[in-house]
């Protein structure tokens, strides 16, 4: 495809996450003239870096002209860090917008997000329900982004949701050849359609004293141990937990969306989670795993059971540095994950239950206790 050259500068509006909420991130690409090079700044990761080359490659195999001059892109604010391939489509659309391939003035009205393929189709991307939070309360006309994360962020009310499967759809988009339909979701169905539980409390058949220990737990929100040998039924209790707590009210499904889809962990079919989270590491797990935490600060275990259960099998099993980062959690409803550069807060506000076996007794004891 030829076009003119126009302008050599655009400016494009994304978003990345900060903790579970967004904040816009302007994506300014300038094409300059000198040696064919390209450089990201703005404090990116490796995974920003390399998405010159998926940016390269999408927009030559989508049809479109790739630039063979300097290009300078910078993410701003420069003194935060960027991480991920959320910024692919955002640049591409800047690099194709500063040659000229459509007018540059339509794209204030947008938010641009999504990780392109070398072919110019677009993969799902983690936190769209926050970024469509973010284009709702700074005012934008929409929000572009792939159609996996259609649904999600459809779920936030006010925000206008245009769903795309590739660069040429979005390019076609804003250029006025092609109109997209945004995205409507009927909240209250959607949250009723995906809140049930596929177990029962009241499928458990005696273990009256234990159901009863359960319940009055449940009702306090209180945490629970559960002591006995191994075939007993605690596991089996523990996963029904959930199913006797109240039911999860509209912000605390929102809030409970957003840590799970900044973590990558929503299913594709089930753009909210309407029913109370149950969370039941390994053993073996890290304190990072339980806690959260990462070169890149992301939601642990605490955070993912946020408004429902957290499960410990085999308590004695666990590390004994993993159970005493337990106790922020605990008291304070809360995480706080420090790091040279920055500090991030996540929601943990959950049930505690736990199990473990009996301690095994000494042929000798076991002779004096008979």
């Amino acid at each position: 495809m030829s076009y003119i050259v126009l302008q050599m500068l655009a400016k494009v509006y994304s978003a990345s996450t900060y903790g579970i909420d967004a904040y816009i991130v302007d994506v300014e690409v300038d094409i300059g003239f000198g040696l064919h090079s390209f450089v990201i700044v703005g404090l990116p990761d490796n995974a920003v870096k390399e998405s010159q080359h998926r940016v390269s490659a999408a927009i030559k195999n989508s049809g479109f002209k790739s630039p063979v001059r300097r290009t300078t892109v910078n993410l701003a604010p420069a003194d935060v860090k960027k991480e991920g391939a959320i910024f692919d489509l955002p640049i591409a659309v800047g690099m194709l917008s500063a040659l000229g391939a459509f007018r540059s003035n339509i794209l204030a009205k947008y938010l641009i997000l999504g990780e392109l393929s070398l072919d110019g189709t677009l993969r799902p991307i983690k936190g769209a329900i926050s970024m469509a939070m973010a284009a709702r309360d700074q005012q934008f006309a929409g929000i572009i982004l792939p159609k996996e994360n259609a649904q999600e962020a459809a779920l936030v009310q006010g925000a206008t949701v245009y769903p795309a499967e590739n660069l040429v759809e979005v390019i076609q988009f804003l250029s006025g050849t092609k109109t997209i339909e945004p995205v409507k979701s009927d909240f209250e169905n959607v949250f009723q359609a995906v809140s049930e539980y596929n177990v029962d409390f009241a499928e458990v058949k005696g273990q009256e004293h234990a159901k009863r220990a359960l319940e009055v737990a449940a009702a306090g929100g209180h945490n629970i141990l559960m002591l006995g040998p191994p075939g007993t039924g605690k596991t089996m209790l523990a996963r029904r937990i959930p199913t006797i707590l109240p039911r999860m009210e509209l912000e605390e499904a929102l809030e409970t969306t957003k840590i799970h889809s900044v973590a990558g962990a929503l299913v594709s079919h089930q753009p909210i989670i309407a029913t109370r989270p149950f969370r039941s590491p390994h053993h073996s797990i890290s304190e990072a795993g339980l806690i959260g935490g990462g070169a890149f600060p992301r939601p642990g275990e605490v955070s993912l059971a946020n408004n429902g259960v957290l499960f410990l099998d085999e308590l004695p099993e666990f590390h004994r540095d993993v159970l005493e980062g337990l106790r922020q959690p605990l008291e304070d409803g809360s995480v706080t994950i420090g790091r040279a550069k920055t500090t991030i807060s996540y929601p943990a506000r959950f049930m505690l239950a736990a199990s473990m076996n009996p301690c095994p007794f000494s042929p000798k004891l076991q002779t004096i206790l008979n």
